[in-house]
């Protein structure tokens, strides 16, 4: 096999094995939350550990290498809202946005939440997130449609209510997601509202699922 041959398949091995570690990371997050064992992603991926630390040395590295892409979404969504010339529609936009895919993705609560100050590039796209929000937050406030006494951080309390009903919805996680998500939204609003609109849809859960009976 020449030469140049043989280095495009052990790349293309190589491209493989680091899209087989990740979607296997994102699959044990989901279910173990983001402290599961590395070896246990390793034999999920159906890699070695060598191969695993090999490409990611570290856990914070192969989680925020994980939901990079989420985060970056994230961003892009939290710009969009800062451009949008009503502030009030940026503010929910976002925050819907944020909570769907949230739901798709349960381990990145986890992820986003955490701190690794060894990671650069992730704690400064966190950083911009942060700081984007709470530009976000005040611009709705200047606006008068946010109420004065919401604070940022509050952000997080939404994060973690979308994930307490997300967890164990199935294949109704998006739409827990955004009847919760509408019920909130009326509630951060300011002053008396021309009235708020029609809820999404109820949803349908199995409680025995939930459960795991």
């Amino acid at each position: 096999m020449p030469a140049q041959t043989s280095q495009n398949v052990l790349r293309a091995d190589a491209r493989q094995n680091r899209e087989r570690i990740l979607t296997a990371a994102r699959e044990a997050y989901a279910l173990h939350g983001i402290d599961v064992p590395m070896a246990t992603i390793a034999r999920r991926a159906g890699v070695g550990v060598a191969t695993l630390y090999r490409r990611f040395p570290t856990r914070a590295a192969l989680v925020s290498e994980s939901f990079a892409e989420q985060l970056a979404h994230c961003v892009a969504a939290l710009y969009e809202g800062l451009e949008d010339p009503d502030p009030w529609r940026g503010f929910c936009s976002v925050i819907e946005q944020v909570c769907l895919m949230q739901a798709a993705e349960r381990g990145f609560t986890q992820a986003f939440l955490a701190q690794f100050p060894e990671h650069t590039e992730y704690a400064e796209e966190r950083t911009r997130a942060e700081q984007a929000l709470a530009r976000l937050v005040g611009r709705a406030k200047a606006s008068g449609q946010l109420r004065q006494d919401f604070d940022v951080n509050d952000i997080i309390l939404v994060v973690l209510a979308n994930c307490g009903a997300t967890t164990g919805a199935g294949e109704e996680a998006a739409a827990a997601s955004r009847r919760l998500v509408a019920y909130l939204l009326q509630s951060f609003r300011a002053g008396p509202a021309a009235g708020p609109g029609p809820l999404p849809s109820p949803v349908q859960l199995d409680l025995d699922r939930i459960h795991g009976r």
